[in-house]
């Protein structure tokens, strides 16, 4: 990671002091991610409840401008341009730079049908069957660690190479002797688990903004 990208996880520890236990472990994860993105792959992310509401924030802050407003490469401007000239203004002015993610809690029809026909608690294993590849890093979210829909999607995760960043609360659950890493946040009540995952994820992505749009 750049020193930008760096120095953007010093303030996330510097803010929350007790995430301090967690430093190796969300500098690990940080790394994880940016590596991905460099190798051309992308972030898929999981998780129930309110950690079905984070995957799908998370997904926000990087598939468009969070702190910075990402404007398109020169390069790409000037395609859309000789492309669509009647609309490349507009295109090139709105789209912003986007730093590739999925979230699997929001295929409605897939995961219905699949529940039904074969079995629910294999949801988020089926999806990244089909979406994951080994570039790829599975963030998967469960408080108590031991969600079996998230646990089974690691598992397929791991078979199919990519690498695995847990976010649990203290104990880890069986996710932390599964995941590659697990950045396992110094609480055990869920909903103050979450208040601290929200501070994680959001630096998570700080971190992969700079490192990427920091010009």
């Amino acid at each position: 990671m750049n020193d930008s990208a760096k120095k953007s996880l010093e303030l996330l520890f510097s803010r929350y002091p007790a995430l301090e236990s967690c430093r190796a472990d969300v500098i690990a994860a940080a790394e994880t991610v940016c590596d991905a993105y460099h190798a051309g792959g992308k972030l898929i992310v999981c998780g129930n409840g309110g950690s079905a509401a984070d995957a799908e924030h998370i997904v926000g802050e990087l598939m468009k401008g969070f702190l910075k407003k990402r404007p398109l490469p020169e390069a790409l401007r000037e395609k859309m341009k000789a492309a669509f000239p009647d609309d490349a203004d507009y295109l090139c002015k709105n789209l912003q730079g986007a730093l590739p993610a999925l979230s699997l809690v929001n295929a409605v029809a897939l995961g219905t049908a699949f529940a039904n026909d074969q079995a629910a608690d294999l949801v988020f294993a089926q999806q990244v069957l089909g979406a994951g590849r080994e570039k790829d890093v599975l963030l998967a979210i469960s408080t108590s660690g031991n969600s079996k829909n998230v646990v089974y999607a690691v598992e397929t995760a791991r078979v199919l190479g990519l690498r695995t960043i847990a976010l649990t609360g203290r104990s880890g659950g069986k996710l932390k002797g599964l995941a590659d890493i697990t950045i396992a946040v110094p609480d055990d009540e869920t909903y103050r688990i979450q208040e601290l995952h929200l501070p994680v994820y959001h630096a998570l992505c700080i971190a992969a903004e700079k490192e990427f749009f920091e010009a």
